[in-house]
């Protein structure tokens, strides 16, 4: 039984020398600040909660911040990275837009100056505009979809008392929505992020996973249950939209690995028929990148979320389809306010 004991505590001691090793190597030679499933995970453990709306899933603690992608990211006292603002409806004489999204919205990898609202209401206000008019709140939240999008917007994001909505969709909003699983290695070892990353890279290569390609193309066959929920979130928002005076517009973000031969048309025109329905404005916002290398749009050779390049072409694109669509709210365009600031 000795014998038996000192066996057991050997191998116990092995494994924990073992994980503990395996743990340093990831904090050490993976962790550099810039890998993608290592900086995700890190903003989620320091800068997100399970939310008491099962609807929203997960959401920003109030008044925390840190360093992700080499950049800071600070969330204010209401849960959303941007300025503080005052409480009650917005002041008089002023035009304001919310920006309802995920990661992009959020700007990953970017500087909050360089956020797409960032970038949106420079553009509307001019850079020499001494008492700006205009307004963009950010609420965007990293792993989003557009249900948890509406619901936050229906019960949350209507209290900015809010002129425009942009709804910002991007081609993984058609995912369920994603429940945080509060395991402890899940929520405190590197080195399970690392090997989880590292099986799923694996199992697509050699086990017959299905290619990013097919994975997102299959997320929109008719009858998915995510492509059906944000369908319904979309029809959701408009109707509520409606109801209550707000214009609202539906913003498409392209996918930045291939944007002359895109392997998602049929996707983009599948929300655009949705747009369509709902009698929503609807904005591809491919066209305004294609002239460009995929790779200079990227936050990281490796992370394909829109850098400050990409983001500045994505908000002039914005900005313009915003004052010729609703011209009693944005009366000079984007491209004048650029020239009279310059």
């Amino acid at each position: 039984m000795r014998r038996i004991a000192l066996m057991v505590l050997s191998t116990a001691l092995s494994i924990a020398v073992g994980a503990l090793l395996f743990e340093g190597i990831a904090r050490i030679a993976f962790d550099d600040g810039m890998d993608f499933d290592l900086e995700m995970w890190k903003y989620a453990r320091d800068l997100k909660r399970v939310s008491a709306n099962p609807a929203i899933a997960h959401e920003h603690r109030p008044n925390t911040g840190g360093v992700y992608m080499g950049v800071p990211v600070q969330i204010n006292s209401i849960g959303l990275r941007d300025r503080e603002l005052a409480a009650g409806g917005k002041p008089v004489g002023r035009v304001r837009t919310v920006m309802l999204g995920d990661s992009l919205t959020f700007g990953w990898g970017v500087r909050a100056e360089d956020t797409p609202s960032r970038q949106l209401e420079a553009l509307l206000n001019g850079t020499s505009a001494p008492d700006p008019r205009y307004e963009v709140i950010n609420t965007g939240v990293g792993n989003y979809n557009t249900p948890m999008e509406v619901a936050y917007f229906v019960t949350e994001g209507y209290k900015f008392d809010p002129d425009v909505v942009v709804l910002n969709y991007f081609i993984n909003d058609a995912e369920p929505t994603p429940y945080r699983k509060q395991s402890w290695l899940g929520e405190h070892s590197a080195a399970y992020v690392v090997f989880a990353s590292a099986i799923d890279k694996v199992s697509r290569i050699l086990l017959g996973r299905a290619d990013w390609k097919t994975y997102y193309r299959d997320l929109y066959e008719p009858e998915e249950p995510g492509w059906q929920q944000a369908k319904a979130s979309i029809h959701r928002l408009a109707s509520f939209c409606r109801e209550r005076g707000y214009k609202l517009i539906l913003v498409s973000y392209p996918e930045l690995h291939d944007l002359k031969d895109y392997p998602f048309p049929e996707v983009t025109g599948a929300v655009e028929r949705i747009a369509f329905s709902e009698h929503i404005p609807f904005l591809d916002l491919r066209p305004s990148v294609m002239d460009l290398a995929p790779d200079t749009l990227w936050v990281s050779p490796s992370d394909a979320h829109p850098n400050r390049i990409a983001n500045e072409r994505f908000s002039k694109a914005m900005a313009d389809v915003l004052t010729e669509t609703y011209p009693e709210l944005f009366g000079m365009s984007a491209s004048v306010a650029t020239e009279n600031s310059q």
